[in-house]
């Protein structure tokens, strides 16, 4: 098929290059001329492993191309994607405006027949609005389905090529059929392809990641609780996971959820409760509890330091918001950080792929170097926030012989208790004991 996709973002290139490699005709057009020019450079602006190569294939083989032409894009295309984004507002609300304006775009330009599909996270109700938009516009049959994305950042490419399931939201038999071929190839091994209306399917989308969010909040709950009753979260972790009615996904307790999706999702769907006047008790404590427990790693420093940190000085291992991935957006490194700085104390820090992401947003606030023991040399204390998966067998005497005492805090549990124990440090984690000074 010939497809066009609006918006090279995260979502919207994963889609078009996915759709590409299935042998589709796909032209991905976005209105910021700069990243046009560096995918068409070979370039990707953002990190998301495979994705690279997998662009690259598909464009020298003539299946996936970029341009800035709206129209163009439109006149050629019966099916047309949208994933542009949806910041949040002030009210924490979701900003669809970029996706009306493609919409109304579409309908003042289609020459014919048109099938949008939005992948964009919205508010219940937007594929009616998108529908009453283009029937003001454009005489021609032009049909909106909801097809909410389910891509983790970090393994977005192996998500889309092999899915769990794919929601469609539809209102048309025709417009099913079209959507279950374009499907076809991804789900080969019987994976399903749930048909729901477009209201429902704009519902999935911000359900599965609430409940997502729900399960980690929970047990960083249950991980606080631990540290008060001297119980070890990994291990009640271990005991629940085995359950097959809850599962081990989403279970480790550390100092938080960020990211561009769960965040946004969960003010969203706190936002359209009160639209309709529902008190939804459980979103709003998920909320809450997940900006607190971006604090707790900070009160575990300041207990150690006597509620001191002016002109102390801390390696801070991990920028972005999880591994395999660039994105610092809500990122808990950047809460920590910020109340480090406040606090007086001086912050070096070294992630594999966010540095330049974080410096866009902290600027010259703290010290970026090259190397993760770089970041050590004369430092007062190790914190880890992002659980890369280089972190976790380092070198322990090259730590210890490089920060000025053997402390390290760690908001992601990567270490294990007995070996800090063994090699002398002062080890802080969540939901476990503490080893050295307190433990």
């Amino acid at each position: 098929m010939n497809l066009g996709v609006f918006g090279v973002g995260y979502v919207g290139l994963v889609t078009g290059t996915c759709f590409a490699e299935m042998g589709n005709q796909v032209v991905c057009c976005d209105i910021d001329a700069s990243k046009i020019e560096t995918l068409k450079g070979g370039k990707i602006p953002f990190y998301e492993p495979g994705l690279k190569e997998l662009v690259a294939r598909n464009v020298a083989e003539g299946r996936l191309s970029f341009t800035t032409d709206p129209i163009a894009t439109v006149e050629a295309n019966e099916v047309l994607f949208i994933a542009v984004g949806t910041p949040s507002h002030e009210d924490g609300s979701p900003d669809i405006s970029g996706v009306i304006e493609v919409a109304k775009m579409i309908g003042q330009h289609a020459n014919g027949p048109k099938l949008l599909v939005n992948k964009s996270t919205v508010p219940v109700g937007t594929a009616d609005r998108m529908r009453t938009e283009l029937a003001k516009a454009n005489p021609h049959r032009c049909s909106v389905i909801s097809n909410p994305e389910f891509l983790k950042e970090g393994t977005a490419v192996d998500d889309f090529l092999k899915p769990d399931r794919v929601i469609v939201g539809a209102e048309d038999e025709v417009d099913e059929e079209v959507m279950r071929a374009l499907y076809a190839p991804f789900v080969r091994t019987g994976k399903p392809v749930l048909f729901m209306d477009t209201r429902s399917a704009e519902m999935t989308k911000y359900a599965a990641n609430a409940m997502l969010a729900s399960r980690i909040t929970f047990m960083n709950e249950i991980a606080n609780l631990c540290e008060e009753v001297g119980a070890d979260v990994d291990q009640v972790r271990a005991g629940v996971g085995t359950d097959r009615r809850l599962g081990a996904s989403f279970l480790f307790a550390g100092v938080g959820f960020g990211g561009s999706c769960f965040p946004k999702d969960v003010q969203a769907l706190r936002h359209l409760a009160d639209e309709v006047d529902y008190e939804f008790t459980m979103i709003d404590a998920v909320h809450r509890v997940n900006q607190r427990q971006r604090q707790r790693l900070v009160e575990k420093v300041r207990s150690h330091y006597g509620g001191e940190l002016s002109g102390r000085r801390f390696a801070l291992w991990g920028l972005a918001f999880k591994p395999q991935t660039d994105d610092v957006r809500e990122a808990p490194a950047l809460t920590i950080i910020e109340e480090l700085l406040t606090s007086g104390a001086e912050v070096v820090a070294f992630d594999p792929v966010a540095m330049e992401s974080a410096r866009r947003v902290l600027g010259d606030q703290i010290e970026y170097v090259s190397d993760a023991y770089k970041a050590l040399d004369d430092a007062d204390a190790l914190i880890i926030v992002t659980e890369w998966n280089e972190f976790r067998f380092p070198d322990f005497e090259r730590i210890k012989q490089a920060l000025r005492e053997p402390v390290v805090f760690d908001g992601r549990n990567v270490f294990d208790l007995d070996t800090m124990a063994t090699h002398g440090f002062s080890y802080y984690s969540i939901g476990r004991r503490t080893i050295g000074r307190e433990g």
